[in-house]
C-alpha cells in the first residue's frame, strides 16, 4: 500500500493544478490560496489562519455563491452565503435538502442520533429531544446546576488566578464549565472538570480531534481520507482513538448511572420519548447522549470564548453590560453583604439583560460556533441565486461568511456592534434565522437555542461584573480548521478582581 503514496501525491498535484486552471479562466483575481478546496495542503504553506475570512471575501466578490464542478471529483460543490438560498433549501423546500449519506459518512462518530438522522427518523428523535429540553424538571435542573458550577467551579479558579497572578486559558475554562453542565444534564454524573487542579478531559479532547478530522474529510478527496483511515495514520488515527475514548466514556457512565436522577439517559431508559421500542434503541440512546454533550459543551464554550475576546476589545460594551447588571439584577441572598466575595445574581433575572443578549448575538453573527453546514439535494433544482444543483451536488452553507456579507448586514458588517440587535423600544430585535444562521433555521433550528443563551448569560454576567479580563498580547487569536470555530491556541488572559 505504501508504494501507492508517490502515485497518490502526483494525482493530488494534478488535481490542484486542474482546479487552479478552471478558476483562473473564470477570474484572474482568484488566486490559488483563496480556494476552499485547498484546506488539505500542509498547514503554513498558505495563510491557513485566514481560511474563513478569505473564503468569506471570495463569496462577497461572487455575490454569495460559488459552484465548483471538477471532472476529477465524483461530486460538485456549491458554496453559498446567500440567505435567500438558505431559506429556499432549509425552510421552503426542506424535504429536498436532507443531510444525506455524504453527511452521515463524514460524521459517523455521532452514529444514528438526531444530529445525523433525516426524514421520519429525525422527526421522531427531534420530538424526543424537545420533550426533554422543555420538561419542567430540565429547567429546574439547569436553574440549580448552572449557578452551582459558577460558584463552586468558575469563581474559585478565577480567585486563585487573581491571588497568584496567573495566566489562564479562558477557552479551556469555559469548555470545562459547559462540559460539566452538559454531562450532568445528559447523564446525571458531574465530572467536576472545572477545579483549580484542572484535570484532563479526555472526552473533550476526543471531540476536538473528531471535529478537525470531519473538517478534513470535507476538504480533501474522499479517497485520500479513506486511505488515511485504512492505514490508520494522520487525522484518521486521532479520530479512531477519539472514538474509542467516546465509547469508553459512555460505557463507564452506564455503570455509574443513578436511575433516580432526571437526565437524558434516564429519559431514554424510561422510554418517555417513544411509544414503541425499536431495534436500535440502545444505539440511538448512546448517539443522542453523546450528541447532546458535544452540542452543549463545544458550541456554547466556543461562542463564549469569541464573545469574551470581542468585548475585551470593546471597553464600552463591557461598561454597558456592567451598568445593565447593576440596574436589572440583584445579588443572590448568599452574596448579600459579603464584600469579600464575588457577586452572583439571581438566575431568573438573566432575561432582563438585553444588552448582554445583544452582545452575544453579535458575537455569534461574527463567529458562529459551527461555521459551515452541508446538505445534499435529492433532485435537480434551481436556487434563487440562479445556480443549478442535482443529486451529485454537495451544498455547503457558509455560516461564517453570512455574518460578513455587506448585502445582508450593511457596510459595517465586520464591526462588533451589539446595538444592531436592539430595537428603538429597548428590546431584542428579531432577525430571521436564515439570515442569523448561528442556530440553523427552521424546521431544523437548534432545539437548545434558548437554554444556550441562559447558560451563556449566567457566566458572562458573573465574570464581567466581578472581573477585568485582559487578553495577553503575545497570545495568537486564530480559529482552528475544524467543524467547530474554537480558537486554535486557546485564549490566554490575565484576570483581576473588579472593585466598585
Amino acid at each position: 500500500m505504501l508504494l501507492l503514496l508517490p502515485y497518490l501525491y502526483c494525482v493530488i498535484l494534478a488535481f490542484i493544478f486542474s482546479i487552479y486552471l478552471k478558476f483562473y479562466r473564470k477570474s484572474n483575481k482568484l488566486v490559488l490560496r483563496h480556494l476552499p478546496i485547498f484546506g488539505f495542503l500542509p498547514e503554513g504553506l498558505f495563510d491557513f489562519h485566514l481560511f474563513h475570512d478569505k473564503l468569506s471575501k471570495t463569496l462577497r466578490n461572487r455575490k454569495g455563491t460559488i459552484l465548483i464542478n471538477y471532472w476529477l471529483l465524483p461530486n460538485n460543490f456549491l458554496l453559498t452565503s446567500d440567505p435567500a438560498n438558505v431559506h429556499y433549501m432549509l425552510t421552503t423546500n426542506f424535504s429536498r435538502y436532507p443531510k444525506g449519506s455524504e453527511w452521515q459518512k463524514r460524521f459517523d462518530v455521532f452514529g444514528h442520533g438526531f444530529f445525523n438522522s433525516d426524514n421520519e427518523e429525525w422527526m421522531l428523535q427531534r420530538k424526543a429531544v424537545r420533550r426533554f429540553l422543555t420538561h419542567t424538571k430540565f429547567h429546574r435542573l439547569t436553574a440549580k446546576i448552572v449557578p452551582e458550577i459558577i460558584e463552586k467551579g468558575v469563581i474559585p479558579v478565577f480567585e486563585h488566578a487573581c491571588q497568584n497572578d496567573l495566566a489562564v486559558d479562558l477557552q479551556d475554562l469555559l469548555k470545562r464549565y459547559t462540559f460539566d453542565y452538559a454531562t450532568i444534564i445528559a447523564t446525571g454524573c458531574n465530572p467536576k472538570s472545572l477545579s483549580i487542579g484542572m484535570p484532563e478531559i479526555s472526552l473533550s479532547k476526543a471531540f476536538d480531534d473528531a471535529c478537525e478530522t470531519i473538517f478534513f474529510r470535507h476538504i480533501v478527496p474522499e479517497t485520500l481520507w479513506k486511505l488515511q483511515r485504512l492505514l490508520r495514520i494522520g487525522k484518521e488515527r486521532k479520530y479512531r482513538n477519539g472514538w474509542k475514548v467516546i465509547d469508553e466514556f459512555y460505557h463507564n457512565i452506564l455503570i455509574k448511572q443513578d436511575e433516580e436522577s432526571f437526565n437524558l439517559l434516564n429519559f431514554y431508559m424510561n422510554r418517555n420519548d417513544i411509544s414503541q421500542p425499536r431495534e436500535n434503541d440502545e444505539e440511538v440512546m448512546r448517539d443522542n447522549v453523546i450528541s447532546v454533550i458535544f452540542a452543549s459543551e463545544d458550541t456554547t464554550s466556543t461562542a463564549l470564548t469569541w464573545f469574551f475576546w470581542l468585548v475585551s476589545q470593546n471597553p464600552e460594551a463591557i461598561s454597558k453590560i456592567r451598568e445593565e447588571i447593576k440596574v436589572n439584577a440583584t445579588p443572590k441572598d448568599a452574596n448579600k453583604g459579603a464584600e469579600d466575595r464575588p457577586l452572583l445574581f439571581n438566575f431568573d433575572e438573566l432575561s432582563k439583560l438585553v444588552y448582554l443578549h445583544a452582545a452575544l448575538c453579535e458575537s455569534l453573527r461574527l463567529f458562529p460556533s459551527i461555521p459551515y453546514e452541508t446538505r445534499t439535494p435529492t433532485q435537480q433544482d434551481k436556487l434563487p441565486s440562479g445556480h443549478r444543483v442535482n443529486e451529485k451536488t454537495i451544498v455547503i452553507i457558509c455560516t461564517y461568511a453570512i455574518g460578513r456579507m455587506e448585502t445582508v448586514w450593511g457596510e459595517d458588517c465586520c464591526e462588533f456592534k451589539p446595538e444592531r440587535w436592539i430595537t428603538d423600544e429597548g428590546g431584542i430585535k428579531h432577525e430571521p434565522s436564515h439570515k442569523f444562521f448561528a442556530f440553523n433555521t427552521r424546521p431544523r433550528i437548534c432545539p437548545g437555542k434558548e437554554i444556550a443563551f441562559v447558560v451563556m448569560k449566567a457566566i458572562a454576567a458573573a465574570i464581567i461584573f466581578n472581573y477585568d479580563i485582559q487578553v495577553l498580547e503575545n497570545s495568537p487569536v486564530i480559529p482552528s480548521l475544524s467543524i467547530s470555530l474554537r480558537m486554535k491556541h486557546g485564549l490566554m488572559v490575565k484576570i483581576n478582581r473588579k472593585s466598585y
